[in-house]
Protein backbone atom coordinates (compact mmCIF):
# COMPACT_ATOMS: atom_id res chain seq x y z
CA UNK A 1 0.00 0.00 0.00
CA UNK A 2 2.90 2.35 0.69
CA UNK A 3 4.20 1.90 -2.87
CA UNK A 4 0.77 2.73 -4.29
CA UNK A 5 0.51 5.85 -2.14
CA UNK A 6 4.04 6.95 -3.12
CA UNK A 7 3.24 6.69 -6.83
CA UNK A 8 -0.12 8.41 -6.28
CA UNK A 9 1.49 11.39 -4.58
CA UNK A 10 4.14 11.57 -7.30
CA UNK A 11 1.44 11.68 -9.97
CA UNK A 12 -0.58 14.23 -8.02
CA UNK A 13 2.42 16.54 -7.69
CA UNK A 14 3.27 16.15 -11.39
CA UNK A 15 -0.17 17.49 -12.27
CA UNK A 16 0.61 20.71 -10.42
CA UNK A 17 4.08 21.06 -11.94
CA UNK A 18 2.40 21.26 -15.36
CA UNK A 19 -0.49 23.41 -16.57
CA UNK A 20 -2.90 20.45 -16.58
CA UNK A 21 -4.17 20.78 -13.02
CA UNK A 22 -4.60 24.55 -13.20
CA UNK A 23 -6.40 24.43 -16.55
CA UNK A 24 -8.73 21.65 -15.44
CA UNK A 25 -9.51 23.30 -12.09
CA UNK A 26 -10.04 26.71 -13.69
CA UNK A 27 -12.30 25.33 -16.42
CA UNK A 28 -14.31 23.33 -13.94
CA UNK A 29 -14.63 26.24 -11.48
CA UNK A 30 -15.97 28.52 -14.22
CA UNK A 31 -18.37 26.00 -15.77
CA UNK A 32 -19.70 24.58 -12.51
CA UNK A 33 -19.94 28.07 -11.05
CA UNK A 34 -22.08 29.09 -14.01
CA UNK A 35 -24.38 26.08 -13.62
CA UNK A 36 -24.69 26.59 -9.88
CA UNK A 37 -25.31 30.35 -10.15
CA UNK A 38 -27.90 29.83 -12.88
CA UNK A 39 -29.71 27.19 -10.83
CA UNK A 40 -29.64 29.38 -7.75
CA UNK A 41 -30.95 32.40 -9.68
CA UNK A 42 -33.79 30.30 -11.10
CA UNK A 43 -34.62 28.97 -7.63
CA UNK A 44 -34.76 32.47 -6.15
CA UNK A 45 -36.85 33.82 -9.02
CA UNK A 46 -39.26 30.90 -8.83
CA UNK A 47 -39.56 31.22 -5.05
CA UNK A 48 -40.34 34.93 -5.38
CA UNK A 49 -43.03 34.23 -8.00
CA UNK A 50 -44.64 31.58 -5.79
CA UNK A 51 -44.74 33.98 -2.86
CA UNK A 52 -46.17 36.73 -5.06
CA UNK A 53 -49.00 34.44 -6.15
CA UNK A 54 -50.15 33.94 -2.60
CA UNK A 55 -48.09 30.93 -1.65
CA UNK A 56 -47.09 32.34 1.74
CA UNK A 57 -48.52 29.30 3.51
CA UNK A 58 -47.04 26.80 1.08
CA UNK A 59 -44.16 24.56 2.17
CA UNK A 60 -40.71 25.83 1.24
CA UNK A 61 -39.31 24.74 -2.11
CA UNK A 62 -36.79 21.92 -2.06
CA UNK A 63 -33.35 23.49 -2.62
CA UNK A 64 -31.85 20.03 -3.20
CA UNK A 65 -34.22 19.36 -6.07
CA UNK A 66 -34.04 22.81 -7.65
CA UNK A 67 -30.35 23.69 -7.20
CA UNK A 68 -28.10 20.88 -5.98
CA UNK A 69 -29.43 17.99 -8.08
CA UNK A 70 -29.34 19.87 -11.43
CA UNK A 71 -25.90 21.35 -10.67
CA UNK A 72 -24.34 17.97 -9.87
CA UNK A 73 -26.14 16.41 -12.85
CA UNK A 74 -24.58 18.99 -15.15
CA UNK A 75 -21.22 18.33 -13.49
CA UNK A 76 -21.39 14.72 -14.63
CA UNK A 77 -21.62 15.95 -18.24
CA UNK A 78 -18.62 18.25 -17.79
CA UNK A 79 -16.57 15.21 -16.76
CA UNK A 80 -16.80 13.90 -20.34
CA UNK A 81 -14.56 16.76 -21.43
CA UNK A 82 -12.26 17.04 -18.41
CA UNK A 83 -11.48 13.38 -17.70
CA UNK A 84 -9.50 12.89 -20.94
CA UNK A 85 -7.30 15.83 -19.91
CA UNK A 86 -6.64 14.21 -16.54
CA UNK A 87 -5.89 10.69 -17.78
CA UNK A 88 -4.22 11.22 -21.15
CA UNK A 89 -0.72 11.64 -19.75
CA UNK A 90 -0.73 8.81 -17.19
CA UNK A 91 1.12 6.27 -19.36
CA UNK A 92 1.34 7.99 -22.73
CA UNK A 93 3.80 10.53 -21.36
CA UNK A 94 5.85 7.79 -19.68
CA UNK A 95 6.13 5.98 -23.02
CA UNK A 96 6.99 9.14 -24.94
CA UNK A 97 9.71 10.23 -22.53
CA UNK A 98 11.13 6.72 -22.12
CA UNK A 99 10.60 6.61 -18.35
CA UNK A 100 8.22 3.66 -18.77
CA UNK A 101 11.28 1.39 -18.88
CA UNK A 102 12.33 2.64 -15.45
CA UNK A 103 8.92 1.80 -14.06
CA UNK A 104 8.80 -1.62 -15.69
CA UNK A 105 12.29 -2.58 -14.46
CA UNK A 106 11.72 -1.26 -10.93
CA UNK A 107 10.89 -3.66 -8.06
CA UNK A 108 7.32 -2.34 -8.12
CA UNK A 109 4.58 -4.75 -9.12
CA UNK A 110 2.31 -3.87 -12.00
CA UNK A 111 -0.73 -3.35 -9.82
CA UNK A 112 1.26 -0.92 -7.65
CA UNK A 113 1.96 1.22 -10.72
CA UNK A 114 -1.58 0.97 -12.10
CA UNK A 115 -3.37 1.65 -8.81
CA UNK A 116 -0.92 4.41 -7.88
CA UNK A 117 -1.45 6.31 -11.11
CA UNK A 118 -5.22 5.79 -10.93
CA UNK A 119 -5.27 7.05 -7.36
CA UNK A 120 -3.14 10.08 -8.25
CA UNK A 121 -5.63 11.05 -10.97
CA UNK A 122 -8.49 10.39 -8.55
CA UNK A 123 -6.93 12.81 -6.06
CA UNK A 124 -6.96 15.54 -8.70
CA UNK A 125 -10.58 14.68 -9.44
CA UNK A 126 -11.22 15.01 -5.71
CA UNK A 127 -10.07 18.62 -6.01
CA UNK A 128 -12.83 19.16 -8.58
CA UNK A 129 -15.36 17.73 -6.16
CA UNK A 130 -14.01 20.06 -3.48
CA UNK A 131 -14.64 23.04 -5.78
CA UNK A 132 -18.24 21.85 -6.21
CA UNK A 133 -18.66 21.40 -2.45
CA UNK A 134 -17.34 24.92 -1.80
CA UNK A 135 -19.98 26.32 -4.13
CA UNK A 136 -22.78 24.27 -2.59
CA UNK A 137 -21.69 25.09 0.96
CA UNK A 138 -22.90 28.66 0.37
CA UNK A 139 -26.46 27.32 0.48
CA UNK A 140 -26.01 26.23 4.10
CA UNK A 141 -25.47 29.88 5.09
CA UNK A 142 -28.92 30.96 3.94
CA UNK A 143 -31.06 27.82 3.86
CA UNK A 144 -31.16 24.25 5.14
CA UNK A 145 -30.48 21.73 2.36
CA UNK A 146 -30.73 18.04 3.15
CA UNK A 147 -27.11 16.96 3.48
CA UNK A 148 -27.70 13.20 3.22
CA UNK A 149 -28.79 13.20 -0.47
CA UNK A 150 -25.88 15.56 -1.12
CA UNK A 151 -23.40 13.05 0.29
CA UNK A 152 -24.96 10.25 -1.76
CA UNK A 153 -24.71 12.39 -4.91
CA UNK A 154 -21.05 13.10 -4.20
CA UNK A 155 -20.45 9.37 -3.68
CA UNK A 156 -22.05 8.73 -7.07
CA UNK A 157 -19.86 11.36 -8.70
CA UNK A 158 -16.77 9.87 -7.04
CA UNK A 159 -17.63 6.39 -8.34
CA UNK A 160 -18.45 7.70 -11.80
CA UNK A 161 -15.22 9.68 -11.91
CA UNK A 162 -13.26 6.66 -10.69
CA UNK A 163 -14.78 4.59 -13.51
CA UNK A 164 -13.90 7.18 -16.14
CA UNK A 165 -10.34 7.47 -14.79
CA UNK A 166 -9.91 3.67 -14.86
CA UNK A 167 -11.05 3.60 -18.50
CA UNK A 168 -8.77 6.52 -19.35
CA UNK A 169 -5.86 4.82 -17.59
CA UNK A 170 -6.23 1.75 -19.78
CA UNK A 171 -6.50 3.78 -22.98
CA UNK A 172 -3.42 5.77 -22.00
CA UNK A 173 -1.39 2.54 -21.97
CA UNK A 174 -2.21 1.94 -25.65
CA UNK A 175 -0.28 4.88 -27.10
CA UNK A 176 2.64 7.19 -26.46
CA UNK A 177 0.79 10.22 -27.83
CA UNK A 178 -1.17 12.18 -25.23
CA UNK A 179 -3.50 13.70 -27.83
CA UNK A 180 -4.39 10.27 -29.16
CA UNK A 181 -4.95 8.98 -25.63
CA UNK A 182 -7.18 11.94 -24.83
CA UNK A 183 -9.18 11.53 -28.05
CA UNK A 184 -9.64 7.80 -27.44
CA UNK A 185 -10.80 8.44 -23.88
CA UNK A 186 -13.28 11.11 -24.95
CA UNK A 187 -14.65 8.89 -27.72
CA UNK A 188 -15.13 5.86 -25.47
CA UNK A 189 -16.66 7.90 -22.62
CA UNK A 190 -19.01 9.66 -25.04
CA UNK A 191 -20.09 6.30 -26.47
CA UNK A 192 -20.74 4.95 -22.98
CA UNK A 193 -22.69 8.12 -22.19
CA UNK A 194 -25.11 7.81 -25.13
CA UNK A 195 -25.28 4.01 -25.27
CA UNK A 196 -28.67 3.95 -23.54
CA UNK A 197 -30.23 6.01 -26.35
CA UNK A 198 -30.76 2.74 -28.21
CA UNK A 199 -33.48 1.81 -25.71
CA UNK A 200 -35.59 4.76 -26.92
CA UNK A 201 -36.31 2.99 -30.23
CA UNK A 202 -35.41 -0.63 -29.47
CA UNK A 203 -36.85 -3.12 -26.98
CA UNK A 204 -34.62 -6.09 -27.75
CA UNK A 205 -32.23 -7.79 -25.35
CA UNK A 206 -29.36 -5.98 -27.04
CA UNK A 207 -30.90 -2.60 -26.24
CA UNK A 208 -31.36 -3.59 -22.58
CA UNK A 209 -27.73 -4.65 -22.41
CA UNK A 210 -26.65 -1.33 -23.93
CA UNK A 211 -28.83 0.53 -21.44
CA UNK A 212 -27.13 -1.25 -18.55
CA UNK A 213 -23.66 -0.65 -19.97
CA UNK A 214 -24.30 3.09 -20.35
CA UNK A 215 -22.53 5.07 -17.66
CA UNK A 216 -24.99 7.94 -17.16
CA UNK A 217 -28.22 6.12 -16.09
CA UNK A 218 -26.46 4.62 -13.09
CA UNK A 219 -25.90 8.09 -11.64
CA UNK A 220 -29.59 9.06 -11.73
CA UNK A 221 -30.50 7.33 -8.48
CA UNK A 222 -27.36 8.66 -6.77
CA UNK A 223 -28.36 12.20 -7.77
CA UNK A 224 -31.70 11.68 -6.00
CA UNK A 225 -29.98 10.49 -2.83
CA UNK A 226 -30.69 6.79 -3.38
CA UNK A 227 -28.02 4.07 -3.37
CA UNK A 228 -28.98 1.01 -5.41
CA UNK A 229 -26.84 -2.10 -5.38
CA UNK A 230 -26.90 -2.50 -9.17
CA UNK A 231 -25.51 1.02 -9.67
CA UNK A 232 -22.85 0.51 -7.00
CA UNK A 233 -21.79 -2.79 -8.55
CA UNK A 234 -21.71 -1.24 -12.02
CA UNK A 235 -19.22 1.47 -11.06
CA UNK A 236 -17.08 -0.86 -8.97
CA UNK A 237 -17.03 -3.36 -11.85
CA UNK A 238 -16.09 -0.63 -14.34
CA UNK A 239 -13.21 0.47 -12.11
CA UNK A 240 -12.01 -3.12 -11.65
CA UNK A 241 -12.25 -3.86 -15.38
CA UNK A 242 -10.41 -0.69 -16.34
CA UNK A 243 -7.58 -1.41 -13.90
CA UNK A 244 -7.43 -5.07 -14.94
CA UNK A 245 -7.13 -4.16 -18.63
CA UNK A 246 -4.48 -1.59 -17.72
CA UNK A 247 -2.49 -4.29 -15.95
CA UNK A 248 -2.73 -6.63 -18.92
CA UNK A 249 -1.66 -3.84 -21.27
CA UNK A 250 1.26 -3.01 -18.98
CA UNK A 251 2.32 -6.65 -19.02
CA UNK A 252 2.36 -6.51 -22.82
CA UNK A 253 4.56 -3.43 -22.66
CA UNK A 254 6.87 -5.25 -20.28
CA UNK A 255 7.28 -8.10 -22.75
CA UNK A 256 7.98 -5.67 -25.57
CA UNK A 257 10.59 -3.92 -23.44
Amino acid sequence: MRNIWTIAMREFKVYFTSPIAYIVLAMFAVVFGYFFTSGLAFFMDYSASVQAQGGAGAPPLNVNQFVIEPSLGNMSIVLLFLMPMITMRLFAEEQRSGTIELLLTSPLQDYHIICGKWLGALLLYGCLLLVAVLNISVLFLYTTPDWKPLLVSLLGLLLMGGSMIAIGTFLSTLTRNQIVAGALTFGVLLLLWVLNWISSYETSTFSRVCEYLAISPHFEQFSKGVIELKDLLYYLSAISLGLFLSKRSLEALRWKA
